[in-house]
């Protein structure tokens, strides 16, 4: 769930970062493109819809993650397609949360995501996960290949299991059917290592979820390090950060762990971060399908280097030297090392002999300094009878190449950054919405999404109605309560209003909420300042998500199937309410949080309507 705030970005700037990332030979050039199959339940920073919430229902234009695979193909009609589900919607566990009881349920589910992809947008899936960091399977895997076969989807890859080296190489090697149909051992956070039981399988080998560290220079020095060491120590040949771009408010779990930063779509500001260029040291000069050249990739001073080709003649090196406490990646710990300065020589042997010279970019990471130097060409190499040499300096990444197509791009500055509008409305009155779900609002548990009510006389024929209606199949600790952000996490005094319609009979409730201190993975112990009315006809207000601190309650008439306002004012230590405009409740006292986002959300998983949200702080 972490480009949410990224499709809210106006034009210019919402091209340009998709440029930065994808645009082959301009910035990341990125070659793989792995996203969520979005299941309705926490992923870490939110939550992602699902193509289907209930059995009977399919519906292919939900959430981000078809918009965003497009537009990377529209840059790069090579890069590669990755799905991977963290949770899925409740009727695939049947009331049991977990996914693997009707693996054939679950397989026509994933299968149909692939399909939809391919139908309603002419994306080709190109591998397919199992369950995000959970356990796998053996025989859902199976189920899943023989699925994906019977629709013809023999190119589609399977990647197990996103979670460690076991005991899935373990089971590949018991079992060879298994062993048959996986097709790449994909293990998160590696630390650059891998196990006999990975080799002996013999499969292809990638750390399929890693980095995850602050975008600073650190964070550059970690994906320097990881993007070759995982191949010198660990033969991995594909290495995907978590996460593409950070896309999501800064305050909500791992801020700004992507490659670059772009969380302001308000004012259109973003930024170019330094792991944009670490990256393109490996990606604009090789591509998928290129093969690692089988060296000892160890620098006699510290620090790495790989090789790879093309089979047609092109060489690219790249080399880093990244000291112990410039590199530290947020997971694993890093054992200690060291990196000195040092002279190395490279011998061309065979077909590379014939080099003559190789192109240099470079990049240094400044750390004491503060001013770092990313990617920047610098004078060829002559090759000597196949053979040159270099000084390196630590810190510093090298690519020398026979290609001459690098390039480092740039736009203009986007605009300077602007705290989220301090008076802000939405009315969601939007009749073909280009995406699913209203700018801005986060999702944390439940799924929002943009309503039309047909018989509606007129105030509330376009909504944003909440419509997961039981607990998904979880990956996180989801809240009990449905609940969606929005604004700046700074705010102290606010005012927020909704109108707002209860759908569910006798027990259904919704709030609006205020000072709200926490998201993501962290949405159950959710603390601030909560005004709920329930079908019953009572309100409370309450100091939590989870609404066991009550504050204040009493009756309040309001019923199901209504539309009423609400409002939650909060000013210093003191919150009063407002119910179609009356004061209901005043005077209560608020000790903490002392700021934090607004919110709307229900009761339980059930359906309700928001709309005409207002929020002043």
């Amino acid at each position: 769930a972490t480009s949410r705030l990224l499709v809210n970005y106006q034009e210019p700037y919402r091209s340009q970062i998709l440029d930065y990332l994808f645009t082959p030979n301009f910035g990341a050039s990125l070659h793989i493109l792995k996203v969520e199959i979005g299941g309705d339940g926490q992923s870490t920073d939110g939550t992602e819809p699902s193509h289907m919430h209930y059995e009977n229902d399919e519906n292919y234009f939900r959430g981000y993650e078809w918009w965003l695979m497009k537009e990377a193909k529209k840059r790069n009609p090579q890069i590669k397609l990755i799905g991977l589900p963290w949770t899925f919607p409740a009727w695939i566990g049947k009331g049991e949360n977990w996914p693997y009881d009707y693996p054939d349920v679950t397989a026509y589910y994933i299968v149909s995501w692939i399909l939809g992809a391919k139908q309603y947008h002419d994306l080709d899936i190109d591998y397919i996960g199992i369950w995000n960091e959970r356990a796998f399977n053996s025989k859902y895997i199976k189920l899943l290949r023989y699925t994906l076969d019977k629709h013809g989807l023999h190119q589609v890859r399977i990647i197990a299991s996103d979670r460690l080296w076991e005991p899935i190489s373990f089971v590949l090697l018991l079992d060879s059917e298994l062993h048959g149909v996986v097709d790449v051992i994909g293990a998160h956070y590696p630390g650059t290592k891998t196990v006999p039981n990975a080799l002996l399988t013999q499969k292809k080998l990638w750390s399929s979820e890693d980095y995850s560290t602050f975008n600073d220079e650190v964070g550059a020095g970690c994906w320097a390090r990881i993007l070759n060491q995982n191949y010198v120590n660990g033969n991995m040949t594909s290495t995907i950060a978590w996460n593409l771009v950070a896309s999501y408010y800064e305050e909500l779990p791992f801020g700004r762990c992507g490659l670059m930063t772009a969380q302001q779509p308000w004012s259109g500001h973003y930024k170019v971060e330094a792991p944009i260029w670490i990256t393109a040291h490996t990606t604009q000069f090789t591509q998928p399908g290129w093969s690692y050249l089988q060296v000892d990739g160890h620098l006699e001073g510290g620090g790495s280097f790989v090789a790879l080709t093309d089979g047609l003649g092109n060489l690219t090196i790249i080399i880093e030297t990244m000291t112990h406490n410039h590199s530290q990646c947020i997971r694993p710990p890093l054992p200690h090392f060291s990196v000195t300065p040092q002279r190395a020589t490279f011998y061309l042997k065979g077909s590379f002999y014939m080099v003559e010279t190789l192109q240099v970019w470079h990049s240094r990471l400044g750390f004491e300094s503060g001013n770092s130097s990313l990617f920047q060409q610098l004078n060829p190499v002559k090759v000597c009878k196949g053979r040159f040499s270099l000084d390196l300096n630590v810190d510093e990444v090298y690519t020398l190449t026979t290609l001459k197509t690098g390039q480092k791009c740039r736009y203009p500055e986007p605009p300077s950054p602007q705290p989220f509008p301090s008076n802000y409305k939405d009315d969601f009155n939007i009749r073909n919405p280009p995406f699913s779900e209203a700018p801005n609002f986060a999702d944390q548990t439940g799924v929002f999404e943009y309503f039309i009510n047909a018989s509606d006389p007129g105030d509330h024929v376009f909504t944003l109605r909440q419509v997961v209606v039981q607990r998904p199949v979880t990956w996180a600790s989801d809240a009990d309560q449905t609940i969606s952000l929005i604004g700046n996490f700074q705010w102290v005094n606010m005012t927020v209003t909704c109108d707002i319609y209860i759908e569910k009979q006798r027990d259904g409730g919704v709030f609006v909420a205020g000072r709200v201190d926490s998201g993501g993975i962290y949405v159950r112990r959710t603390k601030g300042v909560f005004f709920w009315v329930f079908a019953d006809g009572t309100y409370r207000v309450t100091g939590d998500l989870a609404g066991e601190e009550i504050l204040m309650k009493g009756l309040s008439g309001v019923r199901d199937n209504a539309w009423h306002t609400l409002t939650l004012n909060i000013q210093g230590t003191a919150a009063f309410g407002l119910l179609n405009g009356y004061p209901l409740w005043e005077n209560v006292t608020i000790s903490k949080p002392s700021n934090g986002w607004a919110a709307i959300g229900t009761r339980s998983f059930e359906l309700a309507q928001f709309d005409n949200f207002h929020v002043e702080a």
